[in-house]
């Protein structure tokens, strides 16, 4: 498709194609005989999002893996950085008296950029506009949920909010700006009983309201926008602070297109509260089992024209994708 357009699919997929070892994702990528890469190319050229946020995904200074992966995917324009999973933060986040593990890095990973977010798309990007707020600092958050007495003061001038990243990416949609909030939350669980992940989980979706409030150094933009990506939170079921969830589906200057599909119907958990219909996550049951943590939340003025979870088909697979791809149609913006 071009730029001249009155109908927009924007997604994000939570795709985990992540490896262990720097450099590996974009070697399996370059080989080509990857299962696990070929189904999830097949699977989005099958759905063929106009936007695409993709998380989960290994990325590397210059871009390469993404750009090699999207070579034969229709998207001339990409946008992805080294984000903070995996960066080094010289103290012992996780107290357990060893320093530079997977678990002491910002967010866990054993090198910087692993199962990263990446940004593709086929209406041009305002480079020059992005704002990228990855490096703010967690305790610069207003109302920043911190656990008490867990992190010693010299630790907060480094711990950042973003596990992964917090992008604004403005994209031109008929010569109109669009704005697309990217972000990917870390998972609630893994700590103890100081929930520092639960509460930083909840501070990484909260970041949206507090941007659109004017509350942050940078004001919001006069502009439609989507908010899209991994939240890592239900907002019935699961682990995390749940309200956060329901403020920002609840918010009046947003909207919840709620995506459904069949699939999450099939593979209910009995005890959950939510419509299993759209879920988005098949875990391990029953805990946490089905969840739904992936997001495309339009702002008021759009208007949706259609939804949904596309689930992938997993044949061949060993390990098959735990989430499906979130797609919204968007009509022309007026």
């Amino acid at each position: 498709m071009g730029q001249a357009q009155d109908r927009l699919r924007v997604a994000t997929w939570t795709v985990e194609l992540t490896r262990n070892g720097p450099g590996v994702l974009l070697r399996d990528i370059l080989k080509g005989d990857d299962v696990q890469i070929l189904a999830a190319q097949s699977h989005i050229k099958a759905l063929s999002p106009d936007v695409l946020l993709l998380v989960g995904f290994d990325t590397d200074l210059d871009g390469h893996a993404l750009a090699q992966f999207a070579r034969d995917l229709d998207y001339p324009y990409l946008f992805t950085r080294s984000g903070n999973s995996g960066r080094s933060t010289g103290i012992d986040m996780d107290k357990d008296g060893r320093f530079g593990e997977p678990e002491d890095a910002q967010s866990y990973g054993e090198f910087t950029g692993q199962g990263g977010i990446a940004f593709l798309s086929r209406l041009p990007i305002d480079v020059d506009g992005i704002r990228d707020f990855s490096e703010m600092l967690w305790r610069d958050l207003p109302r920043a949920r911190l656990p008490e007495g867990y992190f010693q003061p010299k630790d907060l001038d480094v711990v950042r909010l973003s596990s992964h990243a917090h992008w604004d990416i403005p994209v031109l949609w008929n010569d109109a700006p669009l704005h697309l909030f990217t972000y990917a939350a870390t998972s609630p669980v893994f700590d103890g009983d100081e929930d520092r992940n639960g509460r930083r989980n909840a501070d990484e979706t909260r970041f949206w309201q507090l941007y659109l409030d004017g509350a942050l150094a940078l004001p919001p933009p006069a502009a439609p926008f989507v908010i899209l990506g991994d939240s890592n939170l239900d907002p019935s079921d699961g682990d995390g602070l749940r309200v956060d969830m329901v403020a920002l589906l609840s918010d009046p200057r947003l909207q919840d297109p709620k995506p459904r599909s069949d699939f999450g119907a099939e593979i209910a958990n009995p005890d959950h509260l939510g419509d299993p219909a759209l879920d988005t996550a098949n875990w391990t049951d029953p805990v946490p089992g089905n969840l739904r943590v992936d997001y495309v939340l339009p702002s008021k003025e759009l208007a949706v024209m259609d939804a949904g979870v596309a689930w992938p088909p997993v044949d061949g697979l060993e390990t098959p994708f735990r989430h499906g791809l979130v797609w919204v149609d968007l009509a022309r913006i007026p």
